[in-house]
């Protein structure tokens, strides 16, 4: 169904797309949920044995690069179902896409603030989570950022 609001200017905010954002927040809730998913499977996920519930101490890398725990795992989980239930609206996917940014932005923070072997390193990070973090923060707020509506001008004609 088409519809356009109007704007007071004259222009109208054109409803029959949302651009990118819906499936942009899609894409990162499949990937959080897959990666949620992947960090409970032994031998995709190295030293699986040693996985704890949480902390500093959990051995478990996935691909071997990334240290996990279960809680890790199961917040990818939860951001992958948030992702996929915020993807239906293009207002609720640029929210996800925001605030998922910052709450990586912080996590990133957080994860050079805090020493690898410090308790304070419950969910656990490593020097690679950190950098994924990073990235992540730039690339969810910039998807953010750049998925606004655009306002398109219509023409109006004079009869005399």
């Amino acid at each position: 169904m088409s519809v356009a609001s109007s704007v007071t200017d004259g222009s109208t905010l054109d409803t029959t797309t949302d651009g990118p954002a819906r499936p942009i927040a899609r894409l990162y809730g499949i990937v959080f949920l897959l990666v949620g998913i992947v960090g409970f499977i032994p031998r995709i996920t190295t030293h699986y044995s040693s996985m704890t519930f949480a902390g500093h101490l959990s051995g478990a890398m996935e691909l071997g690069v990334f240290r996990v725990s279960v809680l890790h795992n199961v917040v990818h989980l939860l951001y992958g179902l948030a992702g996929l239930a915020l993807a239906r609206t293009h207002r609720t996917a640029r929210t996800y896409l925001l605030v998922g940014g910052v709450v990586y932005g912080v996590l990133w923070v957080y994860g050079l603030a805090v020493g690898m072997g410090s308790r304070a390193n419950f969910v656990p990070l490593n020097t690679a989570d950190n950098w994924l973090h990073l990235a992540l923060a730039v690339t969810m707020i910039a998807a953010g950022l750049l998925t606004r509506r655009r306002l398109t001008t219509t023409s109006r004609t004079r009869t005399a």
